[in-house]
């Protein structure tokens, strides 16, 4: 019997005796059953989105005259 698992982006298809031994490894890796990580799937809304965005500085420019001579 196989089991497919998923990390979001993609699926893979193991044997279920192989997933059950070593279910830490594909744990760590974000693999969890097919089943269970669509009911886990949440939609991000503008505003959480918005939220988390930091502003960057502005780049600093560089003097052209000061490059030139140093080279």
């Amino acid at each position: 019997m196989d089991i497919k698992l998923t990390n979001g982006k993609k699926i893979i298809v193991k044997p279920k005796k192989y997933y059950e031994a070593n279910i830490g490894f594909y744990e760590r890796n974000g693999f969890a059953p097919v089943d269970e990580a669509k009911k886990q799937i949440k939609k991000a809304t503008t505003k959480v989105i918005a939220d988390k965005v930091v502003k960057q500085k502005p780049k600093r420019k560089k003097n052209a005259k000061k490059t030139k001579k140093a080279s």
